[in-house]
């Protein structure tokens, strides 16, 4: 499989330094690795979404239950989980840290993926939601720490972009 075991496993450490204990995730071909490491590890609690809107409520019980989270979707998944975003974490300030495989950038292959590449950047600017994209393994740790601090600091959603030069292997 072309998508990076080694970044995967990299980002996954990364999150539980973070002590983030609940992913929660729909099937998603760079995020393939993630949540199978999330699925095996019993210290970990891994919530499989039928839409990723209802992440968007995992997570916000999740804060008030005192446990660090954090939702894995792509950006085809973030523009679908708008409504939750907007009305629910935004309204009631809920820290919620998004990693969003990048799809539809530079170097996409599949010509499905392209529409919501080139709108995912200016959604996240017009919500207002502060980004930051994972790009290099030198990056990672670093810039999850970063955002996880972001968004409790400010009890408002963050997202890291996973660009295809990090999670992908030619």
């Amino acid at each position: 499989m072309p998508v990076s075991l080694t970044n995967s496993r990299l980002i996954y450490d990364a999150l539980k330094e973070c002590d983030i204990r609940l992913l929660s995730a729909l099937p998603e071909t760079w995020l393939v690795h993630l949540i199978r490491m999330a699925d095996d590890d019993s210290e970990m609690i891994l919530v499989r979404l039928a839409k990723e809107e209802e992440g968007v409520g995992v997570s916000a019980g999740a804060h008030f239950a005192g446990v660090r989270s954090a939702m894995l979707m792509q950006n085809h998944g973030f523009l679908a989980s708008i409504n939750g975003i907007v009305s629910f974490a935004h309204l009631y300030k809920i820290p919620l840290l998004m990693l969003i495989s990048y799809r539809g950038s530079f170097g996409e292959r599949d010509p499905w993926q392209t529409q919501g590449g080139n709108v995912t950047e200016r959604v996240l600017h017009a919500l207002g939601i502060p980004y930051s994209f994972l790009d290099s393994v030198d990056a990672v740790k670093k810039r999850i720490q970063q955002a996880q601090t972001l968004t409790e600091s400010s009890l408002h959603p963050v997202a890291l972009l996973l660009q295809r030069d990090l999670m992908w292997e030619e």
